[in-house]
């Protein structure tokens, strides 16, 4: 299915749930939508960490279609759901934006980690929240983000569990995609980066891990969720976790060789 036809079928109410393994060849999209007094600030910590937050994308203030990302797109019903934040606090979960929206809303569009996992099935690399029809598990780390103006926190990562050969050719393909968080930040032992449990996600779904496998961690672009609980905010709005925008971008255009 081609991007734009997923995107109307999201917008019509007929898609709804995880967008992992959606429009594989194309590139997914992480959202933070902020009023414009905080867009330069949330711009500068996207550049401060990018490996969490790959900018792919960036609209002008109230601007709901954003040609760079793709044609008939709009930014406040083409996401399966949409987090609402209110004083830093989640507050409401949406399915559209369309009442809510403001002229000086700026979006920004950030690399997700579901871009690349075509390209690891391809290697015939199993993805095992896929096999079975999950999100994928997400967790709050101990590693401290790089902060600008009110945006700080902690890193978030996503995990696949992997055989070792599998993770080390996970590492090889992913590294040559900066702009979709590129080479894992971990793996092995989750307490390294203060994960207690990684049966407890905070986000997503836990997924079985066997004993011939490692866990294999990437930086997620969830990790603005984190810095905007803390920015205390009287209003953003991010894409659901695992419920993401489907742009027209190919991934193949992110490599860098």
């Amino acid at each position: 299915m081609h991007p734009a036809e997923f995107r109307q079928n999201v917008r019509e109410g007929r898609f709804q749930g995880p967008t992992s393994g959606q429009c594989g060849p194309y590139a997914q999209a992480n959202l933070v939508i902020l009023p414009q007094a905080n867009a330069d600030d949330f711009l500068r910590f996207c550049l401060f960490n990018p490996k969490a937050c790959p900018l792919l994308g960036v609209g002008e203030p109230g601007q709901w279609a954003i040609p760079a990302l793709g044609e008939d797109l709009d930014i406040r019903t083409d996401v399966p759901g949409y987090y609402v934040y209110r004083d830093g606090r989640r507050a409401e979960e949406l399915t559209s934006l369309e009442a809510l929206w403001r002229p000086d809303f700026v979006t920004f569009a950030l690399g997700c980690s579901f871009s690349f996992e075509q390209m690891l099935l391809q290697e015939g690399i199993p993805l095992r929240h896929i096999q079975e029809q999950k999100n994928v598990a997400m967790y709050r780390t101990n590693v401290k983000n790089r902060p600008a103006g009110p945006f700080a926190g902690e890193r978030v990562v996503s995990m696949r569990p992997m055989k070792a050969a599998d993770a080390i050719r996970a590492i090889q393909i992913t590294s040559r995609f900066p702009g979709i968080h590129g080479a894992p930040v971990h793996f092995g032992d989750p307490s390294l980066i203060g994960i207690r449990d990684l049966q407890q996600p905070d986000y997503g779904d836990a997924v079985a891990i066997l004993p011939d496998e490692v866990p294999v961690f990437w930086a997620c672009g969830v990790t603005p969720q984190n810095a905007l609980s803390g920015a205390a905010l009287p209003l953003a709005i991010t894409h659901k976790p695992g419920y993401m925008l489907v742009t027209d971008i190919l991934n193949s255009s992110l490599a860098v060789f």
